[in-house]
């Protein structure tokens, strides 16, 4: 069965396949057909190699990889994907948020690896816009955890407006 992930509001079959996460970012070859999604490690050894595939690629980020070094490359790229790699760790939220916001990157952005559906609302307000849970986690059931808040206070990559600066401005009254 293939993995499944939350895009665009609904669950759907990833079409994607994401290479290099263990051990150490290794890359099998010959590359398997169709869209992937591999390290930037290996996405900056081989990234003319990747392009000259002719099928989609993306990139994905460690906790302590540098969004910035993907700032020329991001354009070209149909899918940024952010590993989680342990519940707390929430340093992707970090990196989230400098793609859409310094780099501009408007493709699709996903995290992915231990997250849960706690922490879903969290990342759409940070630019994520799909999401692959771990094989444990049901992504149905998730789902509505998109739509656990009608309100938010602050200003966020998904809104940049505060409530309170739109409350001034007569928008956005509460109930």
């Amino acid at each position: 069965m293939a993995e499944r992930v939350i895009r665009a509001g609904a669950v759907i079959a990833d079409e994607w396949t994401i290479l290099g996460l263990a051990p150490e970012d290794t890359v099998a070859e010959p590359l398997p057909g169709g869209p992937i999604v591999v390290p930037l490690t290996y996405w900056k050894a081989h990234r003319e190699a990747l392009h000259a595939r002719g099928e989609a690629v993306g990139v994905w980020l460690k906790a302590d990889d540098e969004p910035a070094e993907l700032a020329a490359d991001a354009p070209s790229l149909a899918l940024i994907a952010v590993h989680f790699p342990k519940f707390g760790d929430g340093r992707g939220y970090s990196t989230g948020t400098l793609l859409r916001t310094r780099l501009g990157y408007r493709g699709e952005l996903r995290a992915f690896g231990e997250i849960g559906r706690d922490h879903l609302f969290g990342l759409k307000r940070c630019g994520f816009d799909s999401f692959r849970l771990p094989p444990h986690q049901d992504p149905e059931k998730a789902l509505a955890s998109l739509r656990d808040f009608s309100l938010t206070y602050q200003g966020a990559v998904d809104d940049p407006v505060p409530l309170f600066r739109k409350r001034l401005a007569g928008i956005g009254r509460l109930q």
